[in-house]
């Protein structure tokens, strides 16, 4: 065993675990390089790893793509990406496979601390992987190149989960995922208490229909929530109204400095019944046109980015009148059409609209947002339900309300 540390030292206790992992490695796996590996040390996060070939034999039965990013205390949550079995990309390579391709930069951890029979935990490359496998069912057994890690901690395997998955384009939303499950459980079981996702699930990797709410659509909830909590209600006309939807594939400074300055957030109880009643808007809705045809693309209508932060934001606004507050959490039970009366909003539109806006809650922009709570706003004053009606007025007042308040900022630059 060489090590190549460029500049970065190894510990006598590590490089005593090091050894005693490689030699375990090589009776597993029996890889061409067996005595003869170059060990290397990556400079950036001092992660241990070096590449080598195995036989797809060995692959498929010492390997599994079902790894958690922290096995020790979220040991049943995964970070890994779904696979997209429909992807062309994905179909080539099931036939290349088939066709004796030697595949290489299978990314992955040895770890015999959890689950012996599969040591090789694969954190890159699951699509070669299951490829590799179809085609070891057929009778083809090839080497393949594999990138292995030794001895991470959580911090450098989120590193390699990242790194490793550049090859593919990754979904934003399996960024953030990564990133919240690194940071601890509390948002994942947050939304699991107040019934924003099912108790053992996680996050969604990837918005789609039939998905469950991501990272930045929980996020973008609490975030709008107590920006809106800022404010008192009887100042609406004044309030330059701005929900937020949180940053997504990157830290959210925004997001952090939030946890960081409200360290009792999980336990707000004003919060968590402000989850749990959108947590109802968000079944009811989904209840209301899932059995009814051509309509599917508005069952999940809660879920939308715009009107998950601007509810949120009017449920925060609420806070200090419990009477509008409670008009505001019953729109659920508005289901004559349904709660969000969705094809009223398709049809809301105002003269400054281009062409191709194809009505309201189809953009996530900040016009699409003060349009919304606008909307829930003035729904709240008398709890009637979402009428085509009122979202004609709600657009109208937004903006009238925002040119009044552009006028008079300009006014005060000129007195």
């Amino acid at each position: 065993m060489q090590v190549i540390s460029n500049g970065s030292k190894i510990s006598d206790t590590v490089s005593k675990n090091l050894e005693e992992q490689i030699t375990s490695f090589n009776e597993y796996f029996e890889p061409l390089e067996k005595n003869r590996e170059y060990i290397f040390v990556d400079k950036r996060t001092k992660a241990i790893y070096f590449e080598c070939h195995i036989k797809a034999k060995k692959l498929i039965e010492l390997s599994t793509i079902d790894v958690p990013l922290d096995p020790e205390s979220q040991a049943e949550y995964r970070a890994n990406r779904d696979i997209v079995e429909d992807h062309n990309a994905y179909l080539m390579m099931k036939q290349d496979a088939l066709g004796c391709r030697s595949f290489s930069n299978i990314v992955g951890e040895y770890n015999v601390k959890y689950s012996k029979e599969t040591p090789f935990k694969i954190i890159g490359g699951q699509h070669r992987y299951n490829a590799i496998k179809e085609a070891y069912e057929g009778g083809i057994d090839e080497y393949h190149g594999i990138k292995i890690y030794f001895l991470l901690d959580t911090k450098q395997r989120l590193d390699v989960q990242l790194i490793s998955n550049t090859n593919i384009a990754v979904a934003s939303d399996l960024l953030d995922r990564m990133y919240e499950t690194v940071r601890g459980p509390e948002l994942r079981e947050w939304c699991q208490k107040v019934g924003l996702l099912e108790h053992g699930y996680d996050f969604s990797d990837r918005r789609q229909r039939g998905s469950r709410i991501t990272v930045r659509g929980a996020r973008s909830f609490i975030l709008s929530y107590f920006e809106g909590k800022k404010y008192n209600s009887k100042e609406f006309d004044k309030i330059k109204q701005d929900p937020i939807i949180a940053k997504t594939g990157v830290i959210d400074e925004q997001w952090e400095k939030l946890r960081l300055d409200n360290p009792n957030i999980w336990d707000d109880k004003e919060l968590i019944e402000a989850g749990k009643q959108y947590a109802t808007l968000y079944n009811a809705q989904f209840k209301a046109i899932a059995s009814r045809k051509g309509l599917a693309e508005y069952a999940e209508k809660a879920l939308n980015y715009a009107i998950i932060s601007s509810w949120a934001y009017v449920a925060g606004l609420l806070q200090d009148n419990k009477t509008r507050l409670g008009r505001h959490y019953a729109l659920a039970d508005k289901t004559s059409t349904d709660p969000l009366n969705a094809i009223a909003l398709s049809k809301g539109r105002h003269k400054t609209d281009p062409e191709n806006y194809r009505g309201l809650s189809t953009r996530t922009d900040l016009k699409e947002r003060g349009r919304l709570v606008e909307l829930f706003f003035a729904q709240a004053e008398k709890g009637e339900g979402i009428s085509s009606g009122l979202v004609d007025y709600a657009i109208k007042n937004y903006h009238a309300k925002l040119a009044f308040i552009e006028a008079d900022e300009a006014k005060k630059k000129i007195q």
